[in-house]
């Protein structure tokens, strides 16, 4: 029979893998154990190949895989629509409203099709195909150089475009996110592009469902401004969203309807 320390540290592989990084005091309050114990536990597992050691932590030998949009599409479909659907009420007529790339944007983007006088800029191919045929909308893309798996516009290009302009609303998107660290990606011209994005209105909202809250698979950050929106949906748990609301962060929980449920959740 395996021992409780060969247990544990299997499961601190597991953990890596997922999140992409492993902290040392979070397994520690996790597993119910010392932190010199999972410290223990990270250097046996750094001698055995299966981690590499960090300051504070371990991460995954193996990157962890980036999904492709179309990948991503179809995944929590439904979390993504009730997420689009409460954005979408706060929009009014006349606004500037920049979208990031992204599934949650793109469904948002398609929210937005019959909205009156609207002017929507993005880096996202999903938002352009989606507002294309939109007559009442003026569309404007950043542009610059496209990147295949996100199918998001980043660069200088992009970058400069965006020094040029002010938004309404900025609405972004995230492969993971934490509130000590603000949005994970793949990329570091992505998390630039992001944090530049962030600062160009006083109204943020990061979209993501509750499966990228806490997430970590990746090592480019983007640190959001000190007054943002989280919006995500209703799987989310109290205790995933505790270390925002700690913060000061505004939480949205979103219902299939798209009503924001979060204040009947503490």
């Amino acid at each position: 029979m395996p021992r409780d320390s060969e247990l544990r540290r299997e499961a601190i592989v597991q953990l890596a893998t997922t999140t992409g990084l492993a902290n040392v005091d979070e397994l520690s309050e996790h597993f119910g154990v010392t932190a010199s114990t999972i410290r223990r536990d990270l250097a046996q597992l750094e001698r055995a190949g299966a981690l590499a050691r960090t300051y504070g932590g371990a991460m995954a030998l193996v990157a962890h895989p980036e999904a492709s949009l179309r990948q991503r599409v179809g995944e929590e479909f439904e979390a993504k629509q009730a997420i689009a659907r409460w954005a979408a009420r706060l929009i009014g007529a006349g606004e500037t409203v920049l979208l990031d790339a992204g599934t949650t944007t793109g469904a948002l983007a398609h929210e937005l099709r019959h909205a009156p006088a609207l002017t929507v800029v993005t880096t996202g191919m999903t938002a352009l195909q989606e507002l294309a045929t939109a007559d009442a909308v003026t569309v404007e893309c950043l542009g610059g150089l496209l990147r295949p798996q996100s199918q998001g516009f980043i660069g200088p290009l992009a970058e400069a475009a965006l020094e040029r302009l002010t938004f309404d609303r900025v609405f972004l998107g995230a492969d993971g996110v934490t509130a000590e660290d603000g949005i994970c990606e793949a990329d570091i011209r992505q998390t630039r592009l992001k944090e530049l994005m962030a600062r160009r209105s006083d109204r943020v909202y990061l979209l993501v469902h509750a499966a990228k809250i806490g997430r970590r698979p990746f090592h480019a950050w983007a640190p959001m401004p000190p007054k943002w929106t989280l919006v995500t949906d209703d799987s989310a748990t109290d205790a995933e969203l505790a270390p925002f609301r700690e913060r000061g962060i505004d939480v949205v929980v979103a219902d299939e309807n798209g009503d924001d449920v979060s204040g009947s959740r503490g």
